[in-house]
């Protein structure tokens, strides 16, 4: 890749042209839970925070009437920090001067001026839509009255009870953190456990010990982990086809001459990844830009079976992960956990076993804050990378020349933006292609949230 061209989709902030790009969609900018005085008890005295988001500082509130707001940062008046404002239930007011704002930016008093003044009338802060989603707030950044419709994935269309969402963040750039959830290949190899546990139990573990549980189907009659199946068959054949939302991953393991292991994903435009933790849960992960070198990615675990442990989950992913800013405990600055021992024994990576979220992060960040492109050497199984940045450089190019960004839920799409379906699992060679969708269609029957319909293929 050529360097402008690395340059011109990793730089997100305000007028940049890939930021344009990202402003066009809607944009995760926290968890529900960050807001929850019983998981954040000074929440509950004044739900406020600072948050930055596309390279842009901001204050996200609640006020009294559980209305949303998300307003830039500095002050109007002379640029002070209203994360430090005085939340008064109705709005933020600055301790500067005393100029309050609500949550649409309106300014409602200056209080220092003189009795009569109009002032405030004439003053709004720049503010950003707001939406709940799935456990994550949502804000719109692009041009203001232009937000598109929500879309309507499998993650957003389930109900509560069967959505738990969690965030962490990552120590580089945006697309390096996304690249990595695309690239099919890489799980014969970072997640390589060098030996499996057994099955029995493990079934839809809400700890998320990915690649652990078991695919669908048999081999041998056996029932396989994901695990041995990617250790086994580590050189895929891999294909993909334009979807109303992205691209459709196809990654075939040949395992006979009877048997293929088939594992269909998905990526979502611009920076969505759909994959399968097992026959029932799917995970969902959004790889948010806060600046040009720091991104947090927002996962949602959709269950199409029973309602999911939230309280567990969520623990068991603090303990790694913790709040109030979710930053990794492993990172550079320990060398991500790295044990020599464990990488001759028991995995590939040599980074731990339960959270193989960190063997990610290590892969992206030690590429360094943002990625030098033009020293990688690609080969046939990053054929998705390279399409997935031909897809960028395009929508970059028409939105800089006033046209619409692609796959966005306007309404004459949005009916086509459903679910999109995944599975993993040994089907028969010479009908996989009608066995997995068989299969998909067969989660989405037993989903007690689901209408029960065909989704378009």
């Amino acid at each position: 890749m050529k360097a402008e061209q690395n340059e011109l989709l990793t730089r997100i902030g305000p007028g940049t042209p890939c930021g344009a790009l990202l402003r066009q969609y809607w944009q995760p900018v926290a968890l529900l839970d960050e807001f929850d005085p019983l998981l954040e008890p000074r929440m509950a005295e004044r739900p406020l925070k600072a948050v930055r988001l596309l390279g842009q500082d901001l204050v996200l509130f609640k006020n009294d009437q559980s209305r949303w707001g998300l307003i830039d940062r500095d002050c109007p008046h002379r640029g002070a920090d209203l994360a430090f404002g005085r939340h008064e239930g109705d709005g933020v007011r600055c301790p500067f001067h005393g100029w309050k704002f609500d949550a649409s930016g309106q300014c409602l008093e200056t209080p220092g001026e003189p009795v009569g003044s109009k002032l405030c009338e004439r003053v709004k802060q720049r503010s950003y839509p707001v939406m709940e989603q799935s456990g994550v707030l949502f804000a719109w950044m692009g041009e203001e009255g232009q937000a598109p419709p929500f879309p309507k994935f499998d993650c957003f269309a389930a109900p509560s009870s069967h959505v738990f969402a969690f965030k962490g963040m990552w120590q580089c750039n945006w697309l390096q953190a996304f690249e990595v959830g695309i690239d099919p290949s890489h799980t014969s190899f970072l997640h390589r456990f060098l030996n499996d546990e057994s099955l029995e139990g493990i079934g839809d573990n809400p700890g998320g010990k990915q690649f652990r549980s078991a695919s669908a189907g048999e081999f041998k009659g056996e029932r396989w982990p994901m695990t041995r199946i990617m250790r086994e068959f580590c050189q895929p054949e891999i294909s993909f086809e334009q979807k109303p939302w992205g691209l459709q991953l196809t990654t075939l393991r040949p395992m006979t001459e009877e048997l293929t292991h088939v594992r269909v994903t998905h990526e979502i435009f611009p920076q969505t990844f759909v994959i399968p933790l097992s026959e029932t849960l799917t995970i969902t992960q959004m790889h948010v830009p806060i600046d040009d070198t720091h991104t947090y990615w927002y996962s949602f675990f959709t269950s199409f079976a029973g309602p999911v442990d939230k309280q567990a989950m969520r623990n068991q992913r603090t303990q790694y992960i913790p709040p109030p800013m979710y930053i990794p405990k492993s990172g550079r600055h320990n060398g991500w956990g790295f044990n020599p021992q464990e990488q001759r024994e028991s995995t590939y990576l040599g980074m731990g076993e339960d959270d193989i979220n960190v063997h990610d992060q290590w892969a992206v960040e030690s590429m360094g804050a943002i990625q030098d492109r033009t020293r990688e050497h690609l080969g046939t199984t990053d054929k998705v990378i390279m399409a997935n940045r031909r897809l960028l450089l395009q929508a970059i190019a028409t939105v800089q020349a006033g046209g619409s960004a692609p796959f966005m839920a306007n309404p004459a799409e949005s009916a086509h933006q459903q679910g999109p379906d995944t599975v993993d699992g040994i089907a028969p060679a010479g009908t996989w292609g009608t066995w997995w969708k068989a299969q998909a269609q067969a989660k989405r029957d037993g989903a007690p949230w689901i209408q029960h319909h065909k989704v378009p293929a």
